[in-house]
C-alpha cells in the first residue's frame, strides 16, 4: 500500500454513519455530543509508513496523559477538515499548506467525554520542524506502522458506554499504550491499509 493507493481506498469506501445516532436517547449526554476533528498525520521514513501522535500533558484537565491525534473542537462556523488542520498547526506546528488530505475515516464517539470525532487522514512532510505546543502536547511521537501491525502489540475488549457495548482497542508502541478513540481510529486506518 502507498499513500496514493490509500487515498483511492478512502475515496472508494463508505464511512459509517453518525455514531451518535446509535446511542439510545436516554443515554445522550446533557447538552448533546459536541463535534471535534482530528488530523491523522502519516509520512514515510526510510520507505516505511509512520503515524504522528501526541502525548497529552499529565496536567491537562481532560484526557491527561493520553496518546492522541492533533485535534480539538470546531470553532463556530468552522468546517471539520479546517478544524483538524488548524489544530495540527496549533499543537505541532504543522503548516496546513504542507498537509495533503487523503480522505476521512468514520466518526467515532469519545467514551470518556461527550464528543464525536471526525478523523481526517493526511500525508505530511518528514523531516520537518515539528514543535510541541507545551500547553497541549508533552511529546510528539513518531510510530511506525510496523509496530502497530505487530499482533503482540494489539488487544481488543468490549466495554459498556452510552447504553451500548463497544469494541475498544489497544496498541502498544514502545513504552506507550494507545487506547480510546485514538486506538479505534487507528484500527480502522490499519484495516484499510491492509486491504489488498
Amino acid at each position: 500500500m502507498t499513500f496514493d493507493r490509500l487515498k483511492e481506498a478512502l475515496a472508494a469506501r463508505t464511512v459509517d454513519r453518525d455514531p451518535t445516532s446509535w446511542v439510545p436517547p436516554e443515554h445522550h449526554p446533557k447538552g448533546g455530543f459536541r463535534h471535534a476533528s482530528v488530523l491523522v498525520p502519516l509520512y514515510e521514513k526510510d520507505g516505511a509508513p509512520h503515524v504522528l501522535l501526541t502525548l497529552r500533558p499529565s496536567s491537562m484537565r481532560s484526557h491527561a496523559g493520553q496518546i492522541a491525534f492533533p485535534g480539538g473542537k470546531l470553532d463556530l462556523g468552522e468546517e471539520s477538515m479546517q478544524a483538524a488542520l488548524r489544530e495540527a498547526h496549533e499543537e505541532i506546528g504543522l503548516d496546513r499548506r504542507e498537509a495533503t488530505v487523503l480522505g476521512r475515516l468514520s466518526e467515532v464517539i469519545v467514551l470518556t467525554s461527550p464528543f464525536r470525532l471526525t478523523p481526517w487522514v493526511a500525508s505530511v512532510p518528514y523531516p520537518y520542524p515539528y514543535v510541541a505546543e507545551p500547553g497541549e502536547v508533552a511529546e510528539i511521537l513518531h510510530v511506525p506502522f510496523a509496530a502497530l501491525l505487530d499482533e503482540e502489540a494489539y488487544g481488543v475488549s468490549r466495554v459498556e458506554a452510552y447504553g451500548m457495548e463497544i469494541d475498544t482497542h489497544t496498541y502498544r508502541a514502545g513504552p506507550h499504550v494507545i487506547w480510546g478513540a485514538t486506538a479505534r481510529i487507528l484500527h480502522e486506518l490499519l484495516s484499510v491499509w491492509r486491504t489488498p
